[in-house]
């Protein structure tokens, strides 16, 4: 099937899925908030958000929000989560029937939202029960490493098997593996709870604390964020998936990854202030991180290298007390989910 798609935001997923598209052969359109880099884009087919990556001429770019949507039959998603509202708003409503597929990853801090449920929400949909097709992708997707064509997976996740599986048929290339789920819940809070423990993992990388710890963090981190999204009406087993251990695992070691870099600096005793300051792109993990410390209060469940993570974010705590507090909670027998 031959698709017209819609790609919102010229970050770096943005331009790497366009790409795909290009390749694949289908119409594309892509769509910038900033109307000076949207025509430097246009005009070099480069990006300072992805060194050295070339758009292809194929790909189209604007900045006008109803050209984007001319003729689209499907809409890709790739906003940081804490601005989709504020775009969508922008971009208006949609026609119903077109799906809308999401690569973002985090939660609506005023709102708690997942990302699909925010798009739902701005274009006047109901976000627990849309009628709109919706579509979760996630995974380790480490854009640069999508730039040049290495082996990746990501799931295409949704209510309608039919979407996910339509979704599979127009991202899968012979270096990318899409899996389909019927578990948007869990992708989608996978996608943005590993992001607070890549974090933690960069801290722990700051401190110099070592490859023993940073591996217990990485498999305790993934049974607290399980226990989440049980609470949530996740399946555990997605946790421990593609878009669960899989872009848990990729985030925390990959030192291209914004949220372990940040953490590191974290560990290392700079401030948080000054580190979102001299960094470019959005960390996501910092802002998710608020949201799912009032999730997890609201439903009463445990999260402490979370609960470490927030109070060392935003409440001064220093990163070797955190883990002295970590070290000392009561001995238990161990939990998974």
């Amino acid at each position: 099937m031959r698709e017209q798609v819609a790609i919102v935001g010229d970050g770096q997923m943005g331009l790497v899925l366009g790409a795909l598209m290009a390749e694949q052969g289908h119409p594309c359109r892509l769509w910038g908030y900033f109307e000076h880099e949207v025509a430097e884009l246009a005009s070099t087919r480069r990006s300072p958000r992805l060194t050295g990556f070339d758009l292809p001429d194929a790909v189209e770019v604007t900045a006008d929000a109803g050209r984007l949507l001319q003729g689209a039959t499907i809409i890709v998603n790739c906003i940081p989560t804490q601005f989709i509202r504020p775009v969508w708003e922008r971009l208006g409503d949609p026609p119903p029937e077109v799906p809308v597929v999401s690569v973002s990853k985090g939660i609506e801090n005023e709102t708690l939202l997942r990302p699909t449920q925010v798009i739902a929400d701005a274009t006047g949909d109901d976000p627990l029960n849309p009628r709109r097709p919706l579509c979760a992708l996630s995974g380790p997707t480490i854009a640069a490493e999508l730039a040049r064509r290495l082996p990746a997976t990501m799931v295409a996740a949704a209510e309608d098997p039919a979407i996910a599986t339509r979704v599979q048929e127009l991202f899968g290339t012979s270096w990318m593996r899409i899996y389909t789920l019927d578990d948007p819940v869990g992708v989608e809070l996978a996608g943005a709870t590993k992001n607070v423990i890549a974090l933690a993992a960069g801290i722990i990388d700051g401190l110099e604390a070592g490859f023993n710890a940073k591996s217990a963090l990485i498999a305790r981190g993934l049974a607290e964020i399980a226990r989440l999204g049980a609470a949530m009406g996740a399946r555990v087993d997605t946790f421990f998936g593609v878009a669960g251990v899989g872009d848990l695992a990729t985030t925390c070691f990959c030192p291209e990854g914004r949220n372990r870099s940040c953490g590191e600096r974290l560990g290392r005793g700079e401030t948080l202030d000054s580190i979102l300051a001299s960094t470019q792109s959005v960390v996501e993990g910092v802002a998710t991180t608020r949201s799912v410390v009032q999730i997890a209060a609201e439903r009463k469940v445990d999260m402490p290298i979370t609960t470490a993570v927030h109070a060392i974010l935003f409440g001064g705590l220093q990163p070797r007390q955190a883990i002295e507090t970590l070290m000392s909670r009561e001995p238990k027998a161990e939990r998974i989910g």
